[in-house]
């Protein structure tokens, strides 16, 4: 009843197609559920119409025609397994001849119908006077007990040892059972020797005081005796003959078990339902039919089993075939004005629910098939051309037949009574959420529910399973659990506005509420990255490893955005970002980055990288880590705009107290379906910075990608540092993180600063100089500065030659961008590097000053001048490059800086040439904005002639994390 008031507030707050209580869940609860408790019901219906076929097949074969056992016992102990073959012949053929019915239309099925709702309705009726007729006149009904123990009927026909034939005592066939002859000499079982022949009446009727000794339980283990409490018996001593004509119980009963066994009995209650697609309103017949129904069937259940204890002897009710009385029908023989009424009722009755469970079942499972949540049902979806489920018949009939295999009611009845008590559960738990959440659209018109008896039903709908059977209730958790996670994982892309999303939304809002109660503790630090990508003209991703990387570093299973900014306005360019949107969505899907994405629009690059960072996540679940790819090529990009972006973008993460993660050269990053056979993830802890690079390699070895690395840990000491002590501290360190790696300390021994130092900061000065007095365009300044570099570098290869190997690989940036340059100009530019030999900095500026005439002539610059309103003029241009920089001139602050990545790079690429990933201290921008573009430089040296870097910089906040 509390599940059919649920079921009448979710049917009366929408149209109910076809479908029924599956339409009704799913709608409430989501596709998910809705899939994997609809079909767990399907197969519960469709297991309920082998019980029933099962019903109707031991109706016939025990009452109407037991000639028709193809299977006989030859004995009386082999008589249940032969009546369970027969069950499965018989109901294999009657299962063929309904779905027959079925298949040729549902019409045949409801004219049906209400002849089986008559011989019902007599049935019961019969039942109801057959009970008032035993209060004046009890039926003749006689059952015979030796001692106390009930005897079957089947071998004899008189309830007495011996009789009186004339003058003469003659022994019975009930002697002849239990004694060697039939003479009064014989030998004769000991029991049955003791004790006496008693026959009485099976059904006393309802004025005896019956009801005062049935009302008691009284249940039976497999193979014990039935017998009669209040006789006198002499207990003999001597094993049961189990070939004796006694009545034996055939299973183990108890309360839980025979609740599994009654249920089906009530689960009639959902057969409206099913079939809403075929009724008129069904918003208004079924929840007066439903409540009218249970109310009814409620009504007779209950009578009758309180009428039938006061009536009948507790013997024969545990008597569950007959044996006692001959096989006769107790209950008919109650009946009145024939025990046939009954017979014929019962046979009637159950077909009539395996005609409701077969036409009921394929419109089920034809409902879930089309809303296309399951996909390798949709084939059960078509039907005939009058909507007729065809194939979700054939389907039915087969899961039916094994049911019918089974063939036994008493272990059929418990598999479909779980099935329905976890759709009643569900039933339930959807008109108390939906209740609970108070959602704009749950207006049902049926007002007589409330979330409290909601959750009773539910409640008690769960405890059933498991007192019916604990291992069944949990096989068919099982069942719905791999359903609903296969529906889950095939991605069910409903929108039906259900409870679950909006209970996920109130429960996304208490959790960012609690968030927001008060600062989160370090030991719940997990990195939670704001992924910065670029997209091209196309609003595709440059470069999607990002994105690999991300999901790699994902063990921490927090918080991912995938963000990107495109420039312009938002009135222009709404459609491009929406595009982008797309474009990141079915990327992050592709490499199943669990997460959000997000496109800004602004003015320009800087500013929206600046909002992307500030404006991020939902008040306390934002990102703590930023990750982004190094600026390639950031040489080449017209008024530098990209580096100074990202030097902004260290600065704002620093001030934010962000974690800064630097992918460089992230196309030779690995994607997910890569492995790593072996290799070493090397971290060069330099400075100790909130523990970043200490858990990021924890992290990414969680991963299949890197599972197989071993990770080793780099640090470096001076000459007056104690190196043995430093790696015992390195060593209990590491010991207290719970992290295994291999540990080495790595002197660096000072020395002189190199010509090589001071040429490459010679270098990086001049272009400096270069970039803020010259005004030229893009391709000209390219060209100014390539010259400058390769000039330097063929005059550090002339004063260094033992460090050419190490130093003098052209990096993949300036390859490409030599790659760009005319091919005359390249060729002009080795032709001066192959003869110009300078042999001091004087002469090397000479060698520039030559080196400009290849590549800048007076016409070209005429040529640009008209276009350019710079004020500079020939002779100061020409002035500029004639300049003769002094070595000693240079800031030694710079030169001391790249003395220090100069050496630091050497150290890692000898220790980390081969290894498979390298992280890396990233050090922190200047405060004075002019050596923005020197900051630059150091790191391009410091993590030259590396395959894969990963600069970090830690926030802080995570510090403790790997200490806790």
């Amino acid at each position: 009843m509390l599940t059919a008031i649920s079921m009448s507030a979710i049917a009366t707050n929408g149209v109910v197609p076809a479908g029924g209580s599956y339409y009704m869940i799913s709608r409430s609860l989501g596709p998910e559920f809705g899939g994997a408790v609809g079909l767990c019901f399907y197969l519960g219906t469709t297991f309920a119409g082998a019980m029933y076929i099962l019903g109707t097949i031991e109706i016939l074969l025990t009452y109407l025609f037991p000639g028709m056992a193809i299977f006989k016992a030859e004995e009386a102990k082999d008589e249940p397994a032969a009546l369970l073959n027969n069950m499965r012949v018989y109901g294999t053929c009657v299962l063929t001849c309904m779905a027959i019915v079925v298949f040729v239309g549902v019409k045949y099925v409801n004219k049906f119908a209400l002849v089986f709702l008559g011989c019902v309705i007599l049935s019961i009726l019969a039942i109801y006077a057959g009970v008032i007729k035993s209060a004046f006149d009890p039926p003749d009904f006689p059952i015979c007990i030796l001692g106390n123990r009930t005897l079957s009927r089947k071998g004899f026909d008189i309830c007495a040892k011996f009789i009186e034939v004339g003058n003469e005592t003659v022994t019975t066939k009930l002697w002849a059972l239990f004694c060697s002859s039939p003479f009064l000499n014989a030998t004769c079982d000991l029991y049955f020797s003791q004790n006496n022949v008693t026959e009485v009446q099976g059904i006393p009727g309802v004025a005896s005081p019956l009801i005062q000794e049935n009302v008691w339980s009284n249940y039976l283990q497999k193979g014990v005796m039935v017998e009669k409490s209040g006789l006198v018996s002499v207990p003999s001593g001597d094993p049961v003959n189990l070939d004796q004509p006694y009545v034996f119980s055939d299973m183990a009963t108890y309360f839980t078990l025979l609740v599994g066994i009654y249920f089906p009995s009530v689960t009639g209650i959902m057969a409206g339902s099913n079939r809403s697609g075929d009724l008129r309103d069904a918003q208004k017949s079924i929840p007066v039919g439903t409540i009218m129904a249970i109310a009814t069937t409620s009504f007779v259940y209950i009578s009758s089993v309180i009428l039938f204890g006061a009536c009948i002897e507790g013997v024969v009710l545990r008597d569950k075939f007959g044996e006692a009385v001959n096989g006769n029908l107790v209950v008919g023989t109650l009946a009145w004005p024939s025990p046939w009424v009954i017979v014929f009722g019962s046979f009637f009755s159950t077909c009539g629910a395996g005609l409701q469970s077969l036409t009921g079942a394929p419109r089920l499972l034809q409902a879930i098939s089309r809303d296309g949540i399951v996909p390798f049902l949709r084939v059960f979806g078509h039907g005939k051309a009058n909507g007729e489920p065809t194939w979700a018949l054939l389907l039915t009939a087969c899961i039916c037949e094994i049911g019918i295999l089974i063939a036994s009611l008493d272990e059929v009845a418990p598999i479909l009574s779980m099935f329905f008590l976890m759709c009643y559960l569900f039933v339930n738990l959807a008109c108390a959420v939906q209740t609970l959440l108070r959602t704009p659209n749950w207006r049902p018109r049926f007002k007589y529910y409330h979330w409290t008896l909601s959750f009773l039903g539910m409640s008690l709908c769960l405890s059933l399973m498991f007192i019916c059977s604990w291992y069944y209730a949990l096989v068919a958790m099982l069942v719905a659990g791999l359903i609903y996670k296969y529906i889950e994982y095939r991605g069910a892309e409903k929108e039906w506005g259900d409870g679950i999303r909006g209970l996920s939304l109130s429960a996304a809002r208490y959790a960012l509420l609690r968030l927001e109660e008060g600062p989160p503790h370090t030991k719940n630090w997990r990195p939670q990255c704001l992924v910065l990508v670029r997209v091209d003209q196309d609003q595709n991703v440059v470069h999607p490893q990002l994105l690999s990387l991300t999901t790699q570093l994902k063990a921490g299973k927090g918080l991912t955005i995938v963000g990107s900014v495109l420039e312009g306005t938002y009135l222009e360019n709404h459609p491009q970002s929406q595009r982008a949107e797309e474009s990141l969505r079915r990327l992050m899907e592709a490499e199943k980055v669990k997460g959000f994405c997000q496109v800004v629009i602004s003015s320009n690059i800087r500013d929206g990288i600046s909002h992307l960072i500030q404006s991020s996540g939902l008040g306390g679940l934002q990102h703590n880590t930023v990750l982004v790819g190094w600026p390639r090529n950031w040489r080449q990009k017209e008024d530098h705009q990209t580096w100074r972006n990202f030097i902004e973008l260290v600065r704002e993460t620093t001030a934010a107290h962000l974690a800064l993660i630097v992918a460089k050269n992230v196309a030779m990053f690995p994607g997910n379906q890569e492995r790593f056979t072996e290799g070493n993830i090397d971290v060069w802890w330099v400075v100790h910075d909130g523990g970043m690079l200490m858990l990021l390699p924890f992290l990414l070895r969680h991963h299949k990608v890197w599972k197989r690395c071993t990770m080793r840990i780099f640090t470096v000491a001076q000459m007056d540092d104690n190196s043995i002590q430093m790696k015992k501290d390195l060593t209990t360190f590491l010991y207290h993180l719970r992290i295994n790696a291999e540990i080495e300390v790595v002197e660096m021994h000072d020395s002189d600063i190199s010509a090589y130092t001071y040429e490459k900061t010679l270098v990086m000065e001049q272009r400096s100089q270069i970039l803020k007095q010259m005004h030229l365009t893009k391709t000209e300044r390219e060209r100014e500065i390539q010259s400058i570099t390769d000039e330097s570098r063929g005059s550090i290869r002339r004063k260094n030659p033992t460090n050419s190997r190490l130093h003098l690989s052209v990096p993949e940036e300036q390859v490409g961008d030599c790659e760009e340059k005319p091919e005359e100009e390249v060729k002009l530019i080795h032709e001066e590097n192959a003869t110009s030999t300078p042999q001091s900095p004087p002469e090397e500026a000479d060698t520039i000053q030559d080196r400009v005439h290849l590549t800048w002539t007076k016409d070209k610059f005429t040529a640009d001048k008209n276009k350019s309103k710079s004020p500079s003029t020939p002779e100061g241009i020409k002035d500029f490059f004639n300049m003769k920089p002094e070595w000693e001139n240079l800031n030694q602050s710079n030169v001391r800086r790249m003395h220090t990545a100069v050496k630091l790079n050497e150290v890692i690429v000898k220790k980390s040439h081969d290894a498979k990933l390298v992280l890396l201290n990233m050090p922190g921008p200047p405060r004075n904005r002019k050596g923005d573009e020197n900051y630059m430089e150091f790191l391009e040296v410091l993590t030259e002639h590396l395959d894969r870097v990963m600069l970090v910089r830690g926030g802080g906040r995570e510090v403790i994390t790997i200490y806790s």
